[in-house]
């Protein structure tokens, strides 16, 4: 992602979500298994047209980290957000160990050592997880995600947890049921 695919607000607007443009996926596929026998093959977004992109929020949070980053390293527009050596791109083992490293800083030694967020891609599924769980509409999530709805609910309708108290609670406020005559 270059600086140029942030969109971020001024410092003094009243709404502070950033905005991420996404235009292609570069995963980490290995030399062998590219033409170019480079480590990272760039993609089209997967089920998009070709060239098509897809813009994602960014949190308040967010923003003031990357408004920060951009202005600490002094990246222009074409840079990289977060580059290698020589400005290139990232080595998925610098990503691999800074993401090791912060989740033995901030996880209980037994959470450390499961399964919890081991890859830095646990990431995507804890986000759109929360979305859902928070309400935001399905549709809406699946289009962050490059997803389509049943995709989307077919991965992660089962994640969601801890609903329940509050459905019970506005099921019961819904009145769509009447008590029974004389019952207390």
């Amino acid at each position: 992602m270059r600086v140029r695919d942030v969109s971020l607000p001024g410092v003094e607007a009243a709404d502070q979500w950033c905005e991420l443009v996404i235009h292609t996926a570069t995963p980490e596929v290995g030399k062998q298994w590219t033409d170019t026998g480079e480590i990272h093959e760039e993609r089209d977004l997967k089920g998009r047209a070709e060239g098509d992109t897809r813009t994602v929020p960014g949190h308040p949070a967010l923003t003031r980290l990357l408004r920060q980053h951009i202005e600490d390293e002094g990246l222009k527009p074409g840079d990289l957000l977060f580059q290698g050596e020589n400005g290139g791109i990232l080595a998925g083992s610098v990503i691999r160990r800074a993401w090791r490293s912060a989740r033995k800083a901030v996880l209980p030694p037994h959470l450390f050592e499961s399964p919890t967020g081991k890859r830095v891609y646990d990431n995507r599924h804890t986000r759109l997880t929360k979305w859902l769980s928070d309400g935001v509409p399905r549709a809406q999530v699946a289009e962050w995600a490059g997803n389509g709805v049943p995709v989307l609910l077919a991965t992660y309708a089962r994640c969601v947890e801890g609903q329940l108290p509050d459905l019970k609670r506005r099921l019961e406020a819904a009145g769509d049921l009447s008590d029974l005559p004389g019952a207390e």
